[in-house]
């Protein structure tokens, strides 16, 4: 069987510039099938799928937010620590506009646009993560700990 070829997307890219060590996990991707599926086709724990998800404050700035596959984000948390009235998630098209990804295949790494970055702290307890790797049905596995330094996140404990 011909091993499949990592596809080169601006988050590929990145990560190869950056020297950091990741492996190429592609799967069968489901329309609105989210992380419960990628879990189940790579046959990893669901906790372990980070989900990128692009959100505004009050002003409408964006930013990311990097949350357990199994967890959700609680938004009032988040606004409390950056000290904003409210956060919330961004239409799917002022995500895509931000990030240059399409919505279900955002990778936090090569986005269009710099976006401050809050990871859910307890992702660092974790030995191996998989995020999108920048394209539908397709994940990078990578240590925790280098996608922090990578993305220079603020770690915050808002999971629900």
């Amino acid at each position: 069987m011909a091993k499949e070829k990592t596809p080169v997307t601006p988050a590929v890219r990145m990560l190869r510039a950056e020297n950091v060590p990741f492996t190429s996990h592609p799967y069968a991707y489901e329309d609105k099938g989210g992380t419960s599926v990628s879990a189940r086709e790579l046959e990893v724990d669901e906790h372990c799928v980070i989900k990128t998800l692009i959100m505004e404050d009050d002003g409408r700035n964006p930013l990311i937010v990097l949350m357990h596959g199994d967890r959700q984000v609680s938004t009032r948390e988040l606004a409390r620590f950056m000290g904003v009235k409210s956060i919330v998630p961004c239409a799917p098209e002022v995500a895509q506009k931000h990030s240059g990804y399409q919505v279900g295949g955002t990778s936090p790494f090569g986005m269009r646009r710099i976006m401050p970055v809050y990871m859910e702290e307890t992702i660092l307890a974790l030995p191996r993560i998989y995020i999108n790797g920048g394209k539908r049905g397709f994940l990078v596995a990578i240590d925790p700990h280098e996608a922090m330094r990578l993305l220079k996140a603020t770690l915050v404990r808002v999971a629900v």
